[in-house]
């Protein structure tokens, strides 16, 4: 396929004479099909052709128009196994492919913005109010509808080596010894929550050894702990039990996940609503381990 009988979204907005927005959501509902090249979507002409046929007033859907419609493909951005589970269980209550993007909080939160995903998790610590996400939803979504579920709670906190020989026990610690870190990426909700509790406790992220060294999940930042290349990591107390560290709780977080209220959303979000309050999904989280299921499916905000 050559770029050149190829758009991006963009150009798409251009020709069509609407905003970037219109495009996105176009892609998002499935009606305009797009590959990627990198991180660039883009939009083959012929699939740009097909659409702006069939929108004509009068046109008569085909069979296969239908039938992409219906299984549009549903994407859920986060990392957690919960989310995995999740993805199962929607793809036996409705007809559509679930497919997972492994992106941080901040990033898979824009990607849905973008509408390059429809469901994204989220545990962004708020040091000024003690909250998770809502307060970073507010301002994000500044003119979009949306509503924030709950999915678990689970403790965060630090890796340190096994036995923990350097007596690790908190924030204070960064002040008062010498330690390697190994770090998130930026957007990550581990990340974020650091990066809060640092300014919180008025610690400059310059002061630390290996502030600017990123890991693009909880198990490599604990592997690098586990390897002697770092004294300590932040992540949550679950991938401990994975890999050989010791773990030092800090906070029992919020991880949530938010949908936008649109018309084309308005069935996925009931059966969400339904698996997260189901007790046979309840009981499989449970099962995975160091997860609290207590407020699973509390609608923690919603827009009007």
């Amino acid at each position: 396929m050559s770029h050149e009988h190829s758009y991006t979204i963009e150009e798409v907005a251009q020709l069509l004479k609407v905003s970037k927005l219109t495009i996105y959501d176009l892609v998002k509902k499935g009606d305009l099909p797009i590959f990627r090249v990198g991180r660039q979507m883009r939009v083959d002409r012929t699939d740009l052709q097909l659409y702006i046929q069939k929108s004509k007033t009068g046109a008569t859907p085909t069979a296969s128009t239908t039938l992409l419609t219906n299984n549009k493909k549903i994407i859920i951005s986060g990392q957690d196994l919960a989310l995995d589970l999740l993805g199962k269980y929607i793809e036996k209550k409705q007809s559509n492919k679930v497919l997972r993007s492994h992106e941080g909080s901040f990033n898979g939160v824009m990607a849905l913005y973008n509408g390059e995903c429809d469901i994204a998790s989220l545990h962004l610590y708020d040091g000024d109010s003690g909250d998770y996400n809502t307060p970073y939803l507010k301002k994000i979504f500044v003119s979009h509808s949306y509503v924030l579920l709950n999915l678990i709670s689970r403790r965060a906190g630090f890796y340190v080596k096994k036995g923990n020989p350097l007596q690790i026990q908190s924030m204070d610690d960064f002040k008062n010894k010498s330690l390697k870190l190994m770090n998130r990426e930026k957007g990550s909700g581990a990340r974020t929550f650091l990066d809060e509790q640092l300014r919180i406790h008025h610690i400059s992220p310059s002061s630390i050894e290996g502030y600017n060294d990123e890991e693009m999940s909880h198990i490599d930042v604990a592997s690098a702990v586990a390897n002697g290349d770092a004294d300590i990591g932040i992540g949550i107390e679950k991938i401990s039990k994975l890999i050989d560290v010791d773990f030092i709780p800090l906070v029992r977080e919020r991880y949530d996940i938010v949908l936008l209220k649109t018309p084309e959303n308005q069935l996925l979000i009931e059966s969400v609503n339904e698996i997260l309050n189901s007790p046979d999904f309840q009981s499989e989280v449970v099962a995975l381990g160091d997860y609290d299921v207590t407020q699973m499916g509390q609608i923690i905000y919603e827009t009007l």
